[in-house]
């Protein structure tokens, strides 16, 4: 699987909502890999290099959301945006159910996606971000330097937050910095950004999560998963801190917890090669009766 490289994954389909692209590679049940947020980030960036490994036995697709430079930008809120993104994208492949792995606000997205159409998802894995924060205060360190870089983009500001997202600092490199720099700061791209993580933007988030004037929150129906569910998570996460897995860990009625240390947001980079056997190993699973 050495030859998946960007150019030979890429692919795309037209939606009413506009073209919607993604990388594929591999055979197999279909896996859909759904990316998270922040500067500069790609569904390619956070799988790509998990692909040679899953696509031995899946059909791995990697989708872009809208509102990230990839994918056609929507008027609507990234977040908004991506939970129809992923119906209107498993609608155009024609596909009934998937398995799906999501990191951060990938997560998140798949978790909502099981909740509203639990017969299209077999098994879900989650990379960090689902929950709510219980004992560390919200929002955590890692959301705090993205509202500072989205609010005055500098390269110093791009540093600090990449440096939270990781246990290792020597994966903060050169080349990485250039990587999200050049795409964080493209104007459409940033200012799809604001809508997420300006500092009124997630007040309201945060101010939301509790009041009744706006449903029920996400959290509170982790029940209606009926997917078998990996929670995957670095012990040393500065973006979404460990206590955000309480909830699901409890309330998800078919669920395994998987913790890596030495370990932030990016388990499946920063511990790649035992995140992917522990994924591996659930997804390939048999069921029991």
């Amino acid at each position: 699987m050495s030859d998946l490289t960007y150019e030979s994954t890429l692919r795309e389909l037209s939606t009413p909502a506009g073209v919607l692209r993604y990388h594929e590679a591999g055979d197999g049940p279909p896996l859909l890999m759904l990316h998270g947020s922040g500067p500069g980030v790609t569904g390619w960036r956070n799988f790509g290099d998990n692909l040679p490994r899953f696509a031995k036995h899946f059909r791995c697709l990697v989708l872009e959301f809208p509102g990230f430079g990839v994918s056609d930008t929507t008027d609507q809120h990234p977040m908004m945006a991506a939970l129809p993104a992923v119906g209107a994208f498993l609608d155009g492949l024609g596909l009934e159910q998937v398995d799906i792995i999501g990191n951060s606000m990938g997560g998140s997205v798949g978790a909502r996606f099981a909740i509203a159409q639990p017969e299209r998802v077999r098994r879900l894995v989650t990379v960090g971000g689902i929950g709510r924060n219980i004992f560390s205060p919200a929002p955590g360190e890692g959301i705090k330097l993205l509202v500072d870089f989205t609010e005055d983009p500098t390269r110093d500001r791009l540093i600090s937050w990449l440096r939270s997202m990781v246990f290792d600092q020597s994966m903060v490199t050169e080349e990485l910095i250039e990587q999200r720099w050049e795409q964080a700061t493209e104007p459409e791209t940033l200012e799809v950004a604001r809508r997420m993580y300006s500092r009124a933007a997630i007040e309201a988030t945060f101010a939301a999560i509790d009041s009744s004037t706006h449903g029920t929150p996400g959290w509170a129906e982790f029940d209606k998963i009926r997917a078998k569910t990996l929670i995957t998570w670095g012990r040393d996460d500065r973006v979404s801190p460990l206590d955000q897995m309480l909830i699901p860990m409890r309330t998800i009625r078919d669920v395994q917890v998987h913790i890596f240390s030495q370990c932030g947001h990016w388990a499946m980079i920063e511990q790649k090669a035992a995140w992917e056997s522990t994924v591996e190993a659930f997804l390939l699973a048999e069921d029991q009766a």
